[in-house]
């Protein structure tokens, strides 16, 4: 049974397309933009401060169901400029700790709105 999590606390969809989706104890979140939820805007033009506001987007939508990035399987980070890998993991380490989740992490021409990076992840429930 699928089940929508949706909390005010991130950013409402950009499309026809739910924050998350939990199966059983497995939660689906839809890739993070860098958009303050406070003021539906971005909260930077700096790629480092937008992944920040990535992974805070991604902790709101795993309180909402109940869990935590400690929990975080598998993790994608999309960026437009690889330039800015060495200063994301900064802020990314930041978030999470051992053992880290899987990654994976690829250069892409664009991003919707115009974001320079864009965070999903995969985050185990009632663990």
């Amino acid at each position: 049974m699928l089940e929508e999590i949706d909390t005010t606390e991130a950013p409402g969809a950009v499309g026809p397309f739910s924050q998350a989706i939990r199966v059983g104890n497995l939660l689906f979140v839809s890739g993070q933009l860098p958009i303050d939820p406070a003021t539906g805007e971005f909260n930077s033009d700096d790629a480092i401060a937008q992944a920040d506001q990535c992974l805070k987007n991604l902790v709101a939508i795993a309180a909402a169901a109940g869990t935590t990035l400690a929990n975080t399987v598998k993790t994608t980070v999309l960026l437009t400029d690889l330039g800015h890998f060495a200063g994301i993991n900064e802020v990314y380490a930041g978030f999470f700790a051992k053992p880290y989740p899987a990654r994976a992490c690829f250069e892409v021409s664009k991003l919707p709105k115009g974001a320079k990076v864009e965070i999903e992840a995969v985050i185990a429930v009632g663990n």
